[in-house]
């Protein structure tokens, strides 16, 4: 009997965060490392025990360039460990404390046992390199690794600059490539932004599907009587498929399953709850107060109860149960009405939600896939196995919107951030005149071309307005946005009068060593 197909696509990215060695980055760099040690390296345990239990899988994952460069670079591996030492030693301060039959006791061996086995994982099991094993896991057929643009630019931004929008996608699909020997045939647009035309930048570049939000096909010029159960096309054939808007939502939204009162606190931590002299194993030579990683309460407005792993657990289930027959019976429903193909129900998951926001979200999607293996009607698939019959799909024109906001996108431009569009805009602008006017050059002028396309790139990522609009290091996000357009107009002056120093070129290529492959001339016009 056929099934039904679930699509579910881990979507990972944040912005290029890195240490340049001048300041303490301790708590924007908690960003990466507790993804890695919450959602990164689990991901990979997960893919490892359901192997190993003969659970057949496939899920799509979206690692996008900057989460790649970071997690390949040496220095910030380094980094990396040495945050978890710090941890652990936090760890066997804090067990010392407790009485063994202290709640308080049992919650800190957990978190010290999770820090010891994250570095046991990422230093022995993985030997430090993560990318090769998301390869080897593709290699497999278990997942689906999706290309997406450069710097998570959030594109109709850049609508009216064509090469802008062709530098992202190919500077996307060559990272793709060099980390994972292909670019495959998808490409996951950031935030799912969509605006009229975009398809003619992404087909010539051989992408076969993207995914959109719902709203792209359901108020589309025809809409298409199978909705966002069956892909569709463009008028060009790049392949559609329409994303379930309900899922971060049913996660985290304010009635989400990540909200229950039993699941941890992740938002309430010893590192702000402790005085200085008590976090000295972890927080010596830290100039702020940051995450530790020691979360000791649940969600309950009680703000004496502790957690309970094993209620949380257990919750996790019936929160895995809920969710699968709720989209079993959405998919039941919409086979009744499919004609001849079976329905398709695209779920995009923010990485940060199983790990991070939601400390239980591994545990939960572990049992999803699980309970998905043992259904008969419904399996889970990738998008890049469900494209059939491509040329006779039918034609719409996509809608404009978003996966963010109300679905358009329009938290990236608002009364905090609305400031940095012009910028961004006029940086991008001089970097196409700069790639037109400088078509053949090499030598310290190209090094300065490069440095120039690579920071105008930066200054795209979406990933500032985000954090200045949801108030996540907001100051932080400022200077290291303002950081490469300065960069970008020092570049700019540099070539203007023919003059530059040597000494200050090779440091910012230092600290921003991302794409270091980059040829400046992908921001030429296309002839």
């Amino acid at each position: 009997m056929s099934k039904s197909n679930i699509v579910f696509n881990i979507v990972a990215d944040q912005g290029y965060i890195r240490s340049d060695g001048k300041r303490d980055f301790s708590a924007e760099n908690d960003i990466l490392f507790s993804a890695i040690s919450n959602t990164y390296v689990p991901l990979l345990n997960l893919f490892e025990i359901l192997r190993q239990d003969r659970i057949d899988f496939k899920i799509g994952v979206v690692l996008s360039p900057i989460v790649c460069a970071l997690l390949n670079d040496p220095q910030v591996q380094t980094e990396y460990v040495e945050w978890l030492d710090r941890r652990i030693d936090l760890g066997n301060s804090e067990i010392s404390k407790f009485k063994k039959d202290d709640p308080l006791y049992k919650n800190a061996a957990d978190c010290l046992n999770a820090a010891q086995k994250a570095k046991t994982d990422f230093v022995e099991v993985y030997q430090q390199k993560l990318l090769k094993k998301f390869k080897e896991y593709q290699e497999l057929g278990f997942i689906e690794l999706i290309s997406t643009s450069a710097t998570s630019a959030f594109l109709p931004h850049l609508s009216e600059m064509q090469e802008a929008i062709n530098a992202q996608v190919e500077i996307g699909l060559m990272s793709q490539k060099q980390h994972f020997g292909s670019a495959g045939e998808g490409f996951y647009l950031p935030y799912n932004g969509y605006s009229e035309g975009l398809e003619y930048s992404l087909r010539p570049y051989g992408i076969n599907y993207t995914i959109l939000d719902a709203n792209a096909i359901l108020f589309s010029d025809k809409v298409p009587s199978t909705g966002i159960f069956a892909p569709v096309r463009t008028l060009n054939s790049l392949v559609v498929f329409g994303s379930d808007s309900d899922v971060p939502a049913c996660i985290i939204g304010d009635d989400g399953y990540a909200q229950h009162e039993v699941y941890k606190n992740v938002h309430r931590d010893i590192g702000f709850e402790y005085s200085i002299k008590e976090l000295e194993p972890f927080a010596k030579n830290i100039e702020r107060r940051v995450p530790t990683g020691y979360k000791y309460w649940n969600n309950s407005s009680d703000s004496q109860n502790f957690y309970d792993v094993e209620k949380a657990l257990q919750q996790a289930k019936i929160h895995a149960q809920n969710f699968v027959q709720k989209k079993t019976a959405l998919l039941d429903k919409a086979k009744k009405y499919m004609e001849q193909d079976d329905p398709v129900l695209v779920c995009n998951i923010p990485a940060e939600l199983l790990g991070n926001k939601w400390a239980e979200g591994i545990n939960w999607f572990e049992e999803v896939l699980r309970l998905l293996n043992d259904n008969q009607t419904v399996q889970t698939n990738v998008c890049g196995n469900l494209i059939q019959n491509q040329f006779s799909l039918p034609k719409i024109s996509p809608y404009p919107c978003a996966s963010n906001g109300t679905g358009y996108g329009e938290d990236f431009i608002d009364s905090k951030n609305d400031w940095m569009i012009r910028y961004i805009q006029k940086a991008t602008a001089r970097m196409i005149d700069l790639a037109e006017r400088f078509p053949t050059d090499s030598g310290l002028k190209q090094r300065l071309l490069n440095l120039g396309a690579k920071e105008v790139l930066l200054c795209q990522s979406s990933a500032w307005p985000k954090m200045i609009k949801d108030g996540v290091y907001p100051q932080f996000a400022e200077e290291e946005f303002k950081k490469t357009v300065l960069a970008f107009s020092q570049v700019f002056d540099s070539l203007g009068c023919s003059t530059v120093s040597t000494e200050w070129l090779t440091t910012i290529e230092k600290e921003h060593s991302i794409f270091q492959w980059l040829n400046y001339r992908v921001f030429s016009p296309k002839k």
